[in-house]
């Protein structure tokens, strides 16, 4: 696939991850990409095996002009619903990045405008610009790394495989002994015939 670059070194990227998830928080990334950036196996990130996308994380940052990422929890999803937690996400890592931009290009179609910045929401923009896929490489990845550290704390979940998902190991962790202070509790945890007690 070819993934366009930005020709502007002022243009941040930014998409998040784990929004689907039952427990851990939305992470997001934001990145500025140089003009001679090349990175050739670049994709979004859920086209990418979690080892593509390790390899390719040092890459991205070795030739980033900036990266961020930042998390937002599950106690905060829960008062602000999983949108306004994910956008909020994506304001703290723009916040993070330590350089100015001038435009920002969004994954998705649903932002909050960010400090009057003009601003592009891209449908599977991940998929299609360079900048936006190396956000969503990022934000993965770091999310998973913080899944895989609370997993030792609560291994029961598997949370080191599923990273939060509803997968049916997850499914079955949670009726068997519960939710942990690590999940969404304003999420479906488990289906309607199976519900937990909050």
């Amino acid at each position: 696939m070819l993934i366009k670059q930005i020709t502007s070194l002022s243009e941040a990227g930014t998409d998040e991850a784990g929004r689907g998830c039952l427990a851990g928080p939305v992470t997001a990334a934001a990145v500025i990409l140089g003009s001679n950036f090349e990175v050739k196996a670049l994709n979004d990130s859920k086209k990418l095996s979690e080892k593509q996308r390790y390899e390719l994380r040092p890459q991205i940052e070795a030739q980033a002009i900036a990266f961020s990422y930042a998390h937002v929890h599950p106690n905060e999803i829960d008062q602000i619903n999983i949108l306004n937690a994910s956008i909020k996400a994506m304001h703290l890592a723009l916040s993070q990045l330590g350089v100015g931009f001038d435009f920002i290009g969004v994954d998705g179609n649903r932002f909050h405008p960010y400090q009057s910045i003009p601003y592009e929401c891209v449908i599977k923009g991940d998929g299609k610009y360079q900048h936006i896929a190396a956000a969503s490489i990022l934000a993965k990845t770091y999310r998973d790394d913080y899944m895989k550290k609370i997993h030792a704390e609560f291994p029961d979940y598997h949370w080191h495989q599923n990273k939060g998902y509803p997968t049916q190991a997850h499914r079955k962790a949670l009726q068997k002994i519960g939710p942990s202070p690590y999940h969404r509790k304003s999420f479906q945890l488990l289906p309607k015939q199976l519900e937990l007690p909050l």
